[in-house]
């Protein structure tokens, strides 16, 4: 069996690559690939940060159809929690993630994105939740994370219609971060995640973790949450050798271990 999903590890970088001709549509083999590369992505301490990358002509268009249409109520059922885990396994990583885009990410492609901290697009990338003209709505967490980003509204006028936007409509309503040529799509993401190689990986866990984790709580839940993150940070060494260069070098210049 040929992988769909592959993790290279590079000077710091972990890339997740999809890699399912002609338009890397999930199946349920390349679902349950992307769960074990977020998982191994997580744990690898030589990996920093994470791009997310589809390749020069697509991200990913979304679900196999031809499949997902095999399957009853029962096997959607069964298999559902597993769906959405794959891409939750992603959103949990606890580094930063950037989703390098080309091309079509529809459906399950643009959940992928959406799972990402940052994205990065194309000026030709075209974005959306097209899911409600099969039937359908987001099953990988796009009624979830999609109006967590943009907006209760405009995440509802984009699932109800099923719409795909342009790279530049993305940037306007917040779906991306960032637009550049297509050819630097793949280059801009790994300059953004390397600034992060060497960092300090607790402290960025830790960041991740409080504003994830608080955006979806109340605030005084929120800030028991920072306190907990922010207090527990004083038992690492890297606390320890940031402040104490910061004190003898001045700022920036800190060595980090990631312990």
């Amino acid at each position: 069996m040929t992988s769909s999903i592959k993790l290279e590890v590079n000077d710091g970088l972990g890339v997740i690559r999809l890699d399912r001709p002609p338009l890397n549509a999930f199946n349920i083999q390349m679902q349950d690939e992307l769960h074990v590369a977020a998982q191994k992505a997580d744990s690898d301490k030589d990996i920093h940060a994470v791009v997310i990358f589809g390749g020069e002509k697509v991200f990913a268009a979304g679900a196999d159809v031809k499949e997902m249409a095999t399957m009853s109520h029962r096997d959607m059922v069964q298999r559902v929690d597993a769906l959405q885990g794959a891409f939750s396994a992603v959103a949990v990583i606890g580094k930063p993630v950037v989703a390098a885009i080309n091309g079509y990410a529809l459906g399950g492609g643009c959940e992928l994105a959406l799972a990402a901290d940052r994205r990065v697009c194309g000026k030709t990338a075209k974005l959306g939740q097209p899911e409600i003209a099969l039937g359908i709505i987001p099953g990988a967490g796009g009624t979830q994370r999609l109006p967590r980003l943009v907006g209760t509204s405009v995440a509802k006028e984009l699932t109800f219609t099923g719409r795909i936007v342009d790279a530049a409509e993305a940037e306007r309503i917040g779906l991306v971060d960032e637009v550049v040529a297509d050819d630097e799509v793949f280059s801009s993401a790994v300059r953004w995640a390397k600034q992060f190689v060497g960092g300090p990986a607790l402290a960025l866990r830790a960041a991740k973790k409080a504003i994830d984790t608080g955006g979806n709580v109340d605030l005084g839940t929120g800030l028991a949450l920072e306190r907990s993150e922010f207090a527990a940070l004083f038992a690492t060494s890297d606390r320890t050798e940031g402040m104490g260069s910061f004190v003898t070098n001045g700022p920036g210049k800190a060595s980090f271990t990631g312990s």
